[in-house]
């Protein structure tokens, strides 16, 4: 099973990514669904290890967050762009979420992310796009920017690749609460 951690979208705020959803050929735009701010990929795992991962993450404690995605960008490089992005304004407590949940999963026995992580919501995978349009996206979008909204729980996914694209199912519920004592 391929899984992944993610907070899931409002539908506005994936209503809001939708409309950026052009503009540039060669890119497989993802289902608004599918849009989800990653956590942690975690990759390929069986039986037993399921379990284990998802036992290590009911363990993650965390204040809900108060979230909001700002501005465009891409990765790869210029001669081969391979994903279009919308950013997340800078969030200590993202920060401090990812880091509990990246531990938790390396607990479960899960290899250490080597990347560092770049909080974003994956708009689109590229194949073959010309740079110039990518350029023209970015430059077109570049002050998106969504309203603050609140993140009280995270997921772990499912992904299932099929000719359509990905599907992503929901496998466990994790909510986020503050601590007892902290209003």
């Amino acid at each position: 099973m391929r899984l992944f951690v993610g907070i899931p979208l409002p539908e506005d705020i994936r209503e809001a990514l939708t409309r950026l959803a052009a503009g540039v050929p060669g890119a497989r735009w993802i289902r608004p669904e599918n849009y989800h701010l990653t956590l942690r990929f975690i990759g390929e795992v069986d039986g037993p290890e399921i379990d284990d991962v998802a036992e290590a993450l009911a363990a993650v404690t965390a204040p809900p967050l108060d979230l909001q995605l700002d501005g465009v960008g891409y990765f790869g490089d210029r001669r081969r762009p391979k994903v279009l992005w919308a950013g997340v304004v800078a969030n200590p407590d993202l920060d401090r979420l990812q880091k509990r949940v990246e531990r938790r999963v390396c607990e479960a026995g899960v290899a250490p992310e080597t990347r560092k992580y770049h909080p974003h919501v994956t708009l689109a995978r590229l194949r073959g796009a010309p740079f110039k349009r990518v350029g023209g996206f970015l430059e077109m979008n570049g002050a998106f920017q969504t309203r603050s909204f609140a993140a009280d729980r995270f997921v772990l996914f499912e992904s299932r690749l099929g000719n359509q694209g990905s599907a992503y199912i929901p496998q466990v519920d994790y909510s986020l609460t503050t601590p007892m004592g902290a209003l």
